[in-house]
């Protein structure tokens, strides 16, 4: 297994990120004009997002062809010259693999519409209950809307756990399975180093599909073959030595052990997402509430030290192109825009685990802020949008929860310079930039000592200097306040100790700091008193 325990990951959106065609939309060539930008952060592998044959439904996840580049985003001639110029930089590309659906513009779900048996069974179709008048199960959709459509001219319905525009794949067929093994080994080809597999854990469906009514994906996840799909699909595409990870839709803690021990062959990492609900009310993404801070540091405990304990291994992160800007979310926009965004890259980078960092997260970009529901672009937001209207909720609430929740806060342009359109592009770019660009950019950073963007660089350093927060076990620590998080990294004599406020407040806290050197801070000045930590102040101290 290639010893990616060091490395750090830096994501790309690629609509979002660089255009280098004026047209707009971020695309392939924006990635190679930024790849010694990327470089200069000291990460090891870029992860990009879907750039293959889609109708965009949502934006790229749902695929037309898997070994076809989408012509908004350039030519397979250009994604070919940036897999080599990244190589001869030292960074491998992560290709995000989109394998529990498909769109339904691809051939095999337009064979299965003809009537082609074979490629019907590459699909789920069912028949529905009473007298097919109704779906299999009144499943709904991760998207909103039922999970079941049905199509007049089969007499049947399919199951898709997203979009009606992204069918499900029959994973129990092996015909499947071999034809995405496919897709692994023509990527290898092109010197892809590495994969990204969206919503890995869904792909086994239950063996009854007409269960209760309910979310499709509570039923799907880790399901009865998920582990021997997943070998199989490793084992028989030659990734076993890659870095792989697999997004992992409301897993559990024993699977992502099982998902990520070395000896099962399966994934490097595991993305999981309970850390990123803890300002869910009652669940549903789409009720806030502040944020449950004793909440988060449970769940991170829980899962820092048994994964730690049975050999798992963590992608560790804050912010993707799903999520709301951390900034936003757990720091600080204004007073301590700064001084939060340190601590939480802090905190991320210093545990046990592959740090990832999203696009704009090394600068501190904040959320959208839109005040219309026309500013939005993204199939989730927009559905939910008039979900929530319908149930009641007035048009301002509405808009304040997609302010917090929706998925275009991550999406909004990378914020490159102060010129025009914050330097992604010389045209209107298909999302609107943040109104903050021109004083949050990579341009204003750059060569600015106590800018967020050295401090990323400083994390992603000491990682590979300091082989106690690569490969060094790990133990939270009690503070006496549930506002701040204390936690141990130890590897033989060596230890760290990491202390973050996830507060705007100065906290009293009973932990005593130990004496040490100081690897990074986030104040310029130690504070006398040691039972006193100040706003969103964070810590990291080394010592015997």
């Amino acid at each position: 297994m290639e010893n990616f325990k060091n490395s750090t990951v830096y994501q790309i959106y690629i609509k979002s990120f660089c255009d280098s065609n004026g047209d707009g939309i971020g695309d392939l060539n924006g990635i190679r004009s930024k790849l010694k930008y990327i470089k200069s952060l000291g990460v090891d592998y870029i992860w990009v997002t879907p750039f293959f044959c889609s109708p965009m439904v949502d934006n790229g996840y749902d695929v037309s062809d898997y070994k076809n580049i989408n012509p908004m985003f350039g030519t397979m001639a250009d994604c070919e010259a940036m897999i080599a110029e990244a190589d001869e930089l030292g960074l491998g590309f992560m290709f995000d693999m989109v394998f529990n659906h498909t769109s339904s513009q691809h051939e095999w779900f337009k064979k299965a519409l003809s009537g082609d048996k074979k490629y019907q069974d590459y699909y789920i179709f069912r028949e529905g209950r009473e007298n097919n008048s109704k779906p299999p199960a009144d499943w709904t959709a991760s998207f909103g809307g039922p999970a079941w459509d049905y199509v007049p001219e089969l007499g049947k319905w399919y199951l898709h756990l997203f979009a009606p525009e992204q069918p499900d794949l029959n994973w129990e067929n092996p015909e499947v399975r071999e034809e995405l093994k496919n897709v692994i080994r023509f990527w290898k080809g092109k010197g892809v180093k590495g994969f990204r597999f969206d919503v890995l854990n869904l792909i086994s469906k239950p063996e009854n599909l007409y269960a209760p009514a309910g979310n499709g994906t509570s039923f799907c996840k880790d399901g009865r073959h998920v582990h021997e799909f997943i070998r199989e699909l490793v084992t028989d595409s030659g990734i076993e030595n890659f870095v792989t990870v697999g997004e992992m839709a409301g897993t559990t803690l024993d699977s992502c052990i099982q998902y990520t021990q070395p000896q099962n062959h399966e994934m490097s990492m595991c993305f999981s997402f309970h850390h990123l609900k803890i300002d869910y009310r009652d669940g549903s993404k789409w009720a806030l509430m502040p944020p449950d801070l004793k909440k988060l540091q449970s769940l991170f405990k829980e899962w820092q030290e048994e994964m730690a304990k049975h050999g798992g291994w963590n992608a560790v992160f804050w912010c993707n192109h799903d999520q709301p800007r951390i900034v936003s979310r757990l720091g600080d926009e204004k007073e301590y825009w700064k001084k939060s965004a340190k601590m939480l890259g802090t905190f991320i980078h210093m545990l046990r685990g592959t740090p990832y960092i999203y696009q704009g997260e090394e600068i501190g970009m904040t959320n959208a802020h839109f005040s219309s529901i026309e500013q939005y672009d993204d199939v989730e937001a927009i559905n939910y949008y008039w979900i929530l209207r319908k149930a009641g909720t007035s048009e301002e609430d509405a808009l304040n929860i997609l302010a917090q929740r929706a998925r275009d806060n991550s999406r909004t342009p990378m914020q490159w310079n102060s010129e025009k359109y914050a330097g992604f592009s010389t045209a209107k770019p298909w999302l609107e930039v943040q109104s903050n660009y021109k004083s949050i950019n990579v341009e204003a950073e750059q060569d600015d000592p106590d800018s967020i963007l050295s401090y990323y660089k400083k994390l992603v350093q000491l990682r590979k200097e300091y082989r106690v927060i690569s490969e060094g076990e790990i133990k939270f620590l009690e503070t006496g306040n549930e506002k701040v998080i204390a936690y141990e990294r130890i590897w033989n004599d060596d230890k760290i100790s990491v202390l973050c406020n996830f507060s705007s407040n100065e906290e009293k806290i009973s932990y005593i700091r130990p004496a040490g050197k100081v690897l990074i801070r986030n104040y310029e000045h130690p504070r006398t008193s040691t039972g006193i930590i100040r706003p969103f102040e964070t810590l990291c101290i080394i010592h015997n």
